[in-house]
């Protein structure tokens, strides 16, 4: 990891360069990404669609590191490391909805939904289940810090950061009037990508709105360049738009609105990078998340989900679901190109982080200077 030019990213937008090549293809600086912006900040990790009624598991294999999301009997969700307690075996490895106890398929330990371990066959020989050196109590599921926010479940393996509502008030403060229930529109609603490219190029190519007029020259249509906006913070950055157009089915048909917001919200609607790894999309009638799930320095995994207002799995709204889901997972799909082509291109030697546009490119550089500023933090140690 080169300090001097993390130093340079820091500096004035008109004077910076880009983040060097090191961090998009280097596995040993995606090893010390992972620790310090991924394990020690607040990442997300699932949708609370994925586990939405109780009993419901979800296993995540997480930079690595393999998690359990579970949703109790008093319909709360918790996040464990999904590994027993005993020889460290997998515990679920699949989607499923629990018929019963948290099973260990190797010695059939058994945890509960809260995670105490509640069932120890022959563990103190052939039919006895019990040893005085074995203490349920302290024996339970490692438990891991989360927050549900916008339909999303965040997590801080490390356990130190300061809490989700303290590091995040900014944008729950920005955003405050869509703290509402989400309700995931079907299956149709959610769908993933995988892209030959860094994580992080993803979310710098969302949080800018330059590239719109030619990659997306039908968005650029409804939305034209002119009428976006930057939003510039110290944990996300990203665009708005001014000319928000609602998609309308037959007989004139538009999804319900949010409740209570205000004017503004009409015509205007917000896409932010949230750092480390969601990208966020807020409009009157509708919001959606894409989790970018890093399977190494050169390739991620996009989790998509389009949320509602309200439950609208019904036949009736069934064709603008999936309309809206198309029109969304196309605009995603242009991107393809672009961010595998950045990322074949950081395996040129001779490209030096390149150079920011002072008027268009501020977003993309607040995320740059956010990861150097974590990179170069001196009391940054290593989970």
């Amino acid at each position: 990891m080169s300090v001097k030019k993390l130093k340079t990213v820091l500096k004035d937008i008109d004077q910076a360069k880009g983040l060097p090549n090191e961090h998009y293809i280097c596995p040993q600086t995606y090893k010390l990404e992972n620790n310090r912006l991924f394990f020690k900040t607040w990442a997300a990790i699932a949708f609370e669609a994925d586990v939405k009624n109780p009993g419901q598991a979800f296993p995540v294999n997480f930079l690595g590191v393999p998690l359990l999301v579970i949703n109790n009997k008093e319909n709360s969700i918790k996040v464990f490391q999904n590994t027993c307690r005993h020889r460290g075996m997998i515990l679920i490895d699949k989607p499923t909805t629990l018929k019963g106890p948290i099973r260990c398929p190797y010695h059939s330990w058994s945890y509960d939904y809260k995670g105490n371990l509640i069932r120890t066959p022959y563990v103190g020989g052939v039919g006895i289940d019990s040893h005085q050196a074995i203490n349920n109590e302290k024996l339970g599921l490692f438990q891991i810090r989360s927050f549900i926010w916008q339909g999303v479940i965040f997590i801080n393996l490390s356990g130190d950061a300061p809490a989700f509502e303290e590091t995040h008030c900014d944008i729950m403060a920005r955003w405050k009037e869509f703290n509402q229930p989400y309700h995931l529109g079907g299956p149709v609603s959610q769908f993933e990508i995988e892209v030959a490219t860094n994580w992080k190029l993803a979310i710098e190519n969302y949080c800018e709105s330059y590239h719109l007029p030619w990659v997306h020259p039908e968005l650029n249509e409804i939305s034209p360049i002119n009428e976006h906006y930057n939003i510039e913070n110290r944990n996300f950055s990203g665009q708005g738009s001014r000319n928000y157009k609602q998609l309308v089915g037959m007989g004139n048909k538009k999804f319900p609105d949010f409740k209570n917001l205000s004017s503004k919200w009409q015509s205007q609607a917000e896409y932010l990078s949230f750092f480390p790894n969601v990208l966020f999309g807020v409009h009157r009638d509708h919001s959606f998340a894409i989790l970018l799930m890093p399977q190494g320095p050169e390739n991620t995994t996009e989790r998509v989900a389009i949320f509602y207002s309200k439950d609208l799995i019904f036949s009736e709204w069934k064709p603008m679901l999936k309309e809206n889901a198309r029109i969304w997972k196309n605009v995603f799909t242009e991107d393809i190109d672009v961010v595998e082509g950045m990322q074949k291109g950081r395996h040129g030697p001779m490209y030096d982080g390149g150079k920011f546009s002072p008027v268009m490119d501020g977003p993309t550089h607040y995320f740059h200077k956010w990861v150097a500023e974590k990179m170069l933090r001196k009391k940054n140690k290593i989970f």
